[in-house]
């Protein structure tokens, strides 16, 4: 029986997202974990001390020496790791235990530039001997420009959406949708628009708060009156999507890929690198903030879930194992 170290993104996490990514990423790495032993450590809270690492005690050398090492997908690759507060909250002085890891579709964060304080992290910290997963194109060109190997595999989230299970989601709409916003530092009008559209064009609208501040950024907005809010878990969220023939349209990019995953037809409003980049590559039906003008029409179409994933990759990538 082997060790094996899963680095989980969703601990101490404000986004719910991150415990969709968990859960996807232990199935799609079960033909693994199901025989050997698995210990978990945390990435958005440092999971030790520089002077634990400089004693080097038989807890610490347990981990560092697991046979394999998995970092469990999201935005963690922040270009600058010397932020007040990185995706992955390692350092020079206590990433030892961590070096050999291996990215599960893993994304690179916002920007074009990092430095050389992060370069280097990253070359110590992960494996240069497997190849990553990444989440997008971009992502892969950012880990080979580190002198490290990577295969586009999309999302590790969106693994089981092959063609045969999207032709299983309808194409028509719903009487229901539940819907997502990201929370802004203030008052965007756009999410006015969307609330607007979705109440006009709906009987039953539900509301899931995925981020921590999601709930009181809706309560800025007026016509909130028929919204039904769910409580803010995974489990309520997957209970709803389990039992209710529903759509998904919102800005929270894995609220709508989970929505997918129980055959729910999703439309993503893009407002950032991720839903944008994923999109380049998979075909999500997307569309951007500024073109909520056309989401009307697009609610009341029909149209065909054609998720594209490269298959091929994803197996190239479990096969090194």
């Amino acid at each position: 029986m082997n060790n094996i170290l899963l680095l989980d993104t969703s601990v101490g996490s404000q986004n719910k997202g991150d415990d969709i990514i968990m859960e996807c990423v232990r199935k799609e790495l079960q033909f693994i974990l199901k025989d050997n032993f698995e210990y978990t450590l945390p990435t958005h809270v440092s999971p030790f001390h520089w002077y634990q690492v400089m004693r080097g005690s038989n807890r610490l050398r347990s981990y560092a020496e697991c046979d394999l090492k998995f970092i469990g997908g999201s935005n963690i690759m922040c270009k600058d790791l010397l932020t007040h507060y990185p995706q992955w909250n390692i350092n020079w002085f206590n990433c030892k235990p961590l070096m050999g890891s291996v990215g599960v579709g893993v994304g690179a964060g916002a920007g074009e530039h990092t430095n050389w304080y992060t370069r280097k992290m990253y070359q110590r910290v992960l494996s240069h001997d497997y190849y990553h997963s990444a989440r997008d194109e971009r992502t892969k060109q950012f880990i080979e420009s580190l002198g490290l190997k990577a295969i586009n595999t999309g999302c590790v989230t969106m693994w089981m959406l092959t063609p045969e299970f999207c032709s299983s989601i309808p194409r028509g709409k719903s009487g229901r949708v539940v819907f997502t916003l990201t929370a802004n530092s203030k008052h965007d009008n756009s999410d006015q628009i969307l609330i607007d559209t979705l109440v006009q064009n709906y009987d039953e609208v539900f509301f899931w708060p995925q981020g921590m501040f999601d709930f009181d950024y809706l309560h800025q907005f007026e016509n909130i009156d028929q919204v039904k809010i769910l409580p803010a878990s995974k489990q309520a969220y997957d209970d709803f999507l389990t039992t209710n023939d529903t759509d998904y349209v919102g800005t929270r990019l894995h609220g709508g890929i989970y929505a997918m995953r129980h055959g729910r037809r999703s439309i993503i409003i893009a407002i950032d690198e991720r839903a944008r980049e994923i999109h380049k590559s998979n075909n999500l039906i997307c569309i951007e903030k500024k073109e909520l003008s056309t989401l009307p029409q697009l609610i009341n179409s029909e149209f065909e879930t054609q998720v594209t994933m490269d298959n091929v990759s994803i197996s190239r990538w479990k096969s090194q194992f």
